[in-house]
């Protein structure tokens, strides 16, 4: 049988959107040769939303999927080979990261930036993913201007649901708060936050049935109490779902280090992660902003900082191999 020949990458790219492409960006021009595998969705979360209008540069604002092609163009314009695909598997048990793709190919890199994003937690109605960007949100910071001065809802009891629901009250003539128990899940302050904010309307025991519209924007919301089975709607004209995010990172359990909401773990003022030559950037380490801007931001941290690492790694002879890496996976070897 022919052995298998491994392609071997200097700066392996996984995921897109703008930590990705930005970190393209700069590794190609450090000429790190960088080669990017997209994901399952090029581009990321922006190319399902509509209107972008908090990125600098575009003053007029942007649609989404335009804004991740330019962002694409621009990636490619230096050098950055763009390939769909998607990680199925790594090893990062030596210093050359073993990376599987599509579960068939086996690439080997010496630096990694891990751009693979979150996804938001929606409620699973069909109604919602329907009008999904047309006044549907996961993300009252990104869409919540467009909303001035009209009612909204909200869904969710956590600390990220009363901070967008207090952000939203700045925004809109009334926010209607749904709490699918009779208490919140949110700390004592954020709770106070919402309680004495006037124009938020609070809803116990309550869950949405069903987002309505004219088949192109939001104009109610079918709700339902928990404790008497009444049914009733709301007039709104935008929806937001504030349940959580869910980071994209079930390849690296045992490999990386994550938090409790299996974020991955990277060190202060870096991207840099608990292996070396593995850096973390864009929503999949940010639990706590989640914009464009900031992802972008990272990524540029990312690129810079395998740009570093590979430098010293290639002129520095003091180098040892344990130096540079940290090969301590928590799974177990069969």
């Amino acid at each position: 049988m022919e052995e298998q020949v491994i392609e071997h990458i200097k700066c392996l790219i996984i995921g897109s959107g703008p930590a990705g492409y930005t970190a393209a960006i700069y590794a190609a021009r450090a000429d790190l040769k960088p080669v990017m595998y997209t994901g399952f969705v090029p581009g990321g979360q922006l190319t399902q939303t509509t209107d972008v209008d908090n990125f600098p540069g575009y003053p007029d604002g942007i649609m989404g999927p335009v804004m991740m092609e330019d962002f694409r163009k621009q990636a490619e314009r230096f050098g950055t080979e763009i390939r769909f695909g998607y990680a199925t598997s790594v090893d990062f048990t030596g210093p050359k990261h073993s990376v599987t793709i599509d579960e068939v190919k086996q690439i080997t890199a010496d630096t990694v930036i891990i751009a693979t994003g979150a996804t938001a937690k929606w409620l699973g109605l069909e109604s919602e993913q329907k009008y999904n960007g047309f006044g549907v949100s996961a993300c009252a910071v990104c869409d919540g201007f467009f909303f001035k001065g009209q009612d909204v809802a909200i869904v969710g009891a956590g600390d990220t649901a009363a901070e967008e629901a207090t952000y939203l009250a700045k925004l809109a003539n009334k926010v209607h708060m749904l709490v699918r128990r009779d208490e919140f899940r949110a700390s004592k302050a954020m709770q106070n936050r919402v309680l004495n904010t006037p124009n938020i309307v609070i809803h116990y025991n309550t869950e949405a049935l069903e987002v309505l519209g004219d088949d192109q924007a939001v104009n109610g919301l079918r709700v339902v109490n928990n404790k008497t089975n009444d049914e009733s709607t709301l007039d709104i004209t935008g929806f937001f779902v504030a349940i959580g995010h869910k980071p994209n990172t079930e390849i690296f359990q045992g490999w990386l280090d994550l938090d409790d909401n299996g974020y991955i773990i990277t060190k202060a003022d870096s991207t840099q992660t608990n292996i070396k030559g593995i850096f973390a950037a864009g929503d999949v380490q940010d639990h706590i902003y989640r914009q464009a801007v900031t992802a972008a931001g990272s990524g540029c941290m990312a690129a810079l900082e395998a740009e570093r690492y590979l430098a010293a790694k290639e002129g520095d002879e003091t180098f040892i191999e344990e130096d540079l890496y940290i090969a301590t996976p928590n799974r177990s070897k069969v």
